[in-house]
């Protein structure tokens, strides 16, 4: 019987994001931390600050997948309103967390303005919801059922995401390794095909790129299976030297 894949769907809200005014980190922080607990990232979402676009991909996306991650909308302004948004796709009203109340409150009391109706935004949760500690700014994070809200500052979510460390169920972790050629990915498609065909617990992705006026690309080869995929670095290796290709292991 094949292993059970565990999966997850991103949705990143905010006008920030496809203004082109903020470059999105959280993406690829999410993914590698998923990846490590054996979960795969399967699907991203970028969607703006409107509730109904984010009620749609959170519905989708919880749906689909066996957990959802969002990043973005969980601060004090009025164009925060990914609480409201996740509460309204699953149907339950938004209340004030007396714990994140707690916390904040904690959090600013020696801050000029103390805990402000706007801070307070913060402290918002759909009903049901449990925090996920937030040890940078005090505001936390939200899950409930599969679903978890995190913040959209980098940094934060890096710190939200080390704090779920351990309390997701997941499977085996991907590991991989990287070969690098020196030649236009083209020409050892077929080769990569081939290697692939016979290593079928494995994956291989060609990644080009134009360095020092030459063409080359970074192959990754991907599995669950350490073996298998030391078998497959191994049948590459031997596939691209015997074709005479100059290529480099750990990539270029």
């Amino acid at each position: 019987m094949s292993e059970r894949i565990w999966t997850a769907g991103l949705v990143v809200i905010g006008d920030e994001i496809l203004s082109g005014r903020t470059h999105d980190k959280n993406i690829a922080q999410v993914a590698a931390w998923l990846q490590v607990q054996g979960i795969r990232l399967s699907e991203v979402r970028v969607v703006p600050d409107v509730l109904e676009r984010i009620v749609e991909a959170v519905n989708a996306l919880r749906e689909g997948y066996d957990y959802l991650f969002t990043t973005g909308g969980i601060g004090p302004t009025h164009d925060d309103i990914t609480v409201d948004a996740v509460a309204a796709a699953l149907g339950v009203d938004v209340i004030v967390h007396p714990e994140a109340r707690a916390i904040l409150e904690q959090y600013y009391a020696d801050k000029p303005g103390g805990l402000t109706e706007a801070r307070l935004r913060m402290a918002r949760v759909p009903e049901g919801g449990e925090l996920i500690p937030n040890r940078m700014s005090g505001a936390p994070g939200i899950k409930l059922g599969n679903i978890h809200l995190m913040a959209g500052v980098p940094h934060i979510t890096a710190g939200m995401l080390d704090a779920l460390t351990g309390t997701l169920e997941g499977g085996t972790p991907l590991v991989d390794e990287t070969i690098g050629c020196w030649t236009a990915e083209s020409e050892v498609a077929d080769i990569l095909r081939q290697v692939e065909k016979a290593h079928e617990k494995c994956q291989i992705g060609s990644y080009p790129f134009f360095r020092e006026g030459k063409v080359g690309a970074n192959f990754v080869i991907r599995s669950t299976d350490r073996d298998e995929l030391g078998s497959a670095v191994d049948t590459l290796c031997d596939a691209l030297a015997t074709a005479g290709f100059d290529f480099t292991p750990g990539g270029i």
